[in-house]
């Protein structure tokens, strides 16, 4: 199956270290070869990267975390094909507008006989199972708020209680891990594997599990910063990563687990 990435931030950093293990696993220490993508969310609207070719030997990939991109959300994955063909219209994140917002997603799962009926609104341009759950989610969404704008945006406890029923009813289908995001918050969903890792001052140092690649955090990053990364597996050795539960759906803000499924993110939300 295909590999997430993605973090969510209180302040503007880069994902280019968790990145560079993330990478490794397109194609090198993972069998994920059929293309990667990448979504950057900026101050108005977000900036899409998208590869065919195996992340592992792209140069392009190469040098987007050249660049350093800061950004308060980032969703990144790494394709293994099993619906549509190895193209790019059907690499992920992909990408649709709603309330005035750019909101981004990618799938790691297969979804079985999963055909709903979209209206038009929101239409898959790929041949994906997961670009027809994006559409499903966004028209659902678009259905139980009608008078939503930018500026008057859904409760979240309202949003989120209605992404925990889409996640689940679109989970009958097969696997769903998921992330979707509007550059503010972001959604989670694990069917079997996803976990998360929370940094925050004092930060310490970390070692990628793809590469024998160390970072000293605290060099980089300041007592205000905090921060959230989700991946599928683990991307360092040395980090207390918290695994996911199955069913379970989350919502991370500004760095942090704000509304979870399940008690254990409760917990910590406590602590």
């Amino acid at each position: 199956m295909c590999q997430l990435l993605g973090m969510n931030c209180r302040l503007p950093a880069t994902i280019d270290f968790s990145l560079e293990g993330f990478q490794a696993r397109g194609g090198l220490t993972d069998e994920h070869k059929d293309g990667w993508g990448i979504a950057f969310f900026e101050e108005h609207g977000c900036r899409i990267f998208l590869d065919h070719q195996p992340a592992a030997h792209s140069p392009l990939l190469t040098a987007i975390r050249a660049q350093q991109i800061k950004s308060r959300n980032v969703i990144a994955h790494i394709r293994k094909a099993t619906y549509g063909e190895v193209t790019l219209r059907n690499c992920h994140p992909f990408k649709r507008e709603l309330w005035g917002q750019s909101w981004i997603f990618s799938h790691n799962g297969d979804l079985h006989n999963f055909h709903p009926v979209l209206t038009g609104r929101f239409t898959p341009e790929g041949e994906t199972d997961s670009e027809r759950a994006f559409c499903f989610i966004m028209e659902r969404m678009a259905a139980a708020f009608p008078k939503a704008t930018r500026d008057n945006p859904p409760a979240l406890d309202d949003l989120y209680s209605l992404w925990q029923t889409l996640a689940d009813e679109i989970a009958a289908f097969g696997v769903f891990n998921v992330m979707l995001s509007n550059g503010d918050i972001l959604f989670t969903h694990c069917s079997t594997n996803l976990a998360y890792v929370e940094r925050s001052y004092p930060f310490t140092q970390v070692t990628l599990i793809d590469s024998d690649v160390s970072l000293d955090l605290n060099a980089h990053n300041s007592r205000e910063d905090r921060m959230v990364v989700i991946a599928t597996k683990p991307l360092t050795r040395n980090e207390h990563w918290i695994i996911c539960e199955a069913g379970e759906s989350l919502v991370f803000k500004d760095g942090l687990p704000l509304l979870g499924s399940h008690l254990h993110a409760k917990k910590l939300l406590a602590a």
